[in-house]
């Protein structure tokens, strides 16, 4: 396929950065299509962070991103950059400068951010997997709103470097497919080698159900029902959701103002009113606040550490609403946030994989170092067949 052959019909690519990359060589991705996110550096390209100041600011790579070089060594061929929520500081998909990338399950539908393009690209059949990253849900996020496959593999697990910064202590790169058996091949890429492990102890992470709504919460026991066979879990008794929210965000906040605040002020980039005023307040997180937030997260990781021993898997939701209008109103974007947050703070503070099942509500997540056993228990357990997967 030529960058020609390509119409955008998901307004999914950055504009002007629709090429070609043949394959280096051949292995487990030969044959497929890949897209990056516009945060991961391609040789000789400028990484754009989805904003054209910060584009301009930004002088050519001088090398691909390690993991662009191992899926093109590995039989991938690259097809273009995708667009991505300003700096990734969203979780929309929206972005004011190169437009919202096309929801591929209904137009009215935001695309969910803000790996955005990447998720957009393969919902739209543009490419057969995409990179993305995921800080806070960005990978996870896109997948659910857009009813295709996610991984969110876990903290470390796959090299970072080649790729700008948000909050590093919580980026990972992940990827997007329509379909398992793609998800665990660009995998089988990525990943670190590790022993087979059965996955035999599944559980429902019950309260987090509690911020769904009745009828979502009923189709998300109806899809895990089959699965579940051990007791339930609960996290929010425990360790209140407002709380790891407000701790994901202090933490990501001081990151962000520590990693990228002197080349903001240096640059000030023109953002979108609220992404500006979300830069703003995380240059005003203190330390105090960051270190009593530290404390909550290393508490948090090691009991859930604890409670997801090798082949274990937990099920819970990843977005609190299974979708959200491109016109919802701010109250309901605020409400979204707050407690779609909490959810994804859940691996997010532990630096657990976490894996979103196509279309089904479902998601799984395992311990530290389960990513491929994740990835074969979705393929062994028949998800595929109970959704559509896109």
């Amino acid at each position: 396929m030529d960058n020609q052959d390509i119409v955008d019909t998901a307004g999914a690519f950055v504009p002007g950065e629709i090429f070609r990359l043949d394959a280096t060589a051949q292995g487990p991705v030969a044959g497929l299509t890949f897209a990056v996110k516009d945060l991961i550096d391609i040789a000789g390209r400028r990484t754009g962070g989805g904003n054209p100041d910060w584009r301009a600011a930004a002088t050519p790579a001088p090398a691909h991103a390690p993991v662009v070089t191992r899926l093109l060594a590995n039989g991938a061929t690259f097809l273009g950059k995708t667009v991505t929520d300003e700096l990734a500081f969203s979780l929309e998909g929206r972005n004011v400068h190169y437009g919202t990338p096309r929801n591929p399950q209904n137009p009215d539908w935001l695309p969910g951010g803000s790996s955005s393009g990447s998720a957009a690209a393969v919902g739209a059949r543009l490419v057969d997997f995409a990179l993305g990253t995921d800080t806070g849900g960005s990978v996870r996020v896109p997948a659910a709103f857009s009813g295709i496959w996610g991984m969110r593999p876990s903290h470390d697990a796959v090299p970072l470097d080649g790729v700008l910064p948000f909050a590093p202590t919580y980026d990972t790169i992940g990827w997007f497919s329509r379909d398992a058996q793609t998800l665990a091949r660009v995998g089988d890429v990525l990943l670190p080698p590790a022993q087979h492990v059965d996955c035999l102890m599944i559980s429902i992470v019950e309260d987090t159900l509690d911020m769904l709504d009745p009828a979502d919460a009923h189709a998300f026991r109806d899809a895990a029902r089959r699965l579940a066979n051990a007791a339930p879990m609960r996290v929010f008794e425990h360790w209140p959701c407002a709380q790891l929210q407000w701790a994901y965000s202090t933490i990501q906040g001081y990151e962000i103002a520590c990693g990228l605040g002197s080349r903001l002020n240096a640059l000030k980039p023109r953002f979108a009113m609220d992404i500006g005023e979300r830069f703003a307040s995380a240059s005003a997180v203190s330390y105090a606040d960051y270190e009593t937030a530290a404390a909550v997260r290393q508490n948090f990781a090691g009991w859930l550490q604890d409670r997801l021993p090798p082949g274990t898997v937990a099920l819970l939701p990843v977005t609190s609403v299974p979708h959200l209008r491109i016109d919802a109103p701010s109250e309901e974007i605020s409400r979204f946030y707050a407690s779609t947050l909490a959810l994804t703070a859940l691996a997010g503070h532990a630096g657990t994989p976490q894996l979103q099942c196509g279309s089904s509500p479902l998601s799984l997540m395992g311990g530290c170092g389960s990513d491929r056993a994740l990835l074969d228990f979705a393929l062994e357990s028949g998800l595929e067949k109970s959704n559509d997967g896109r």
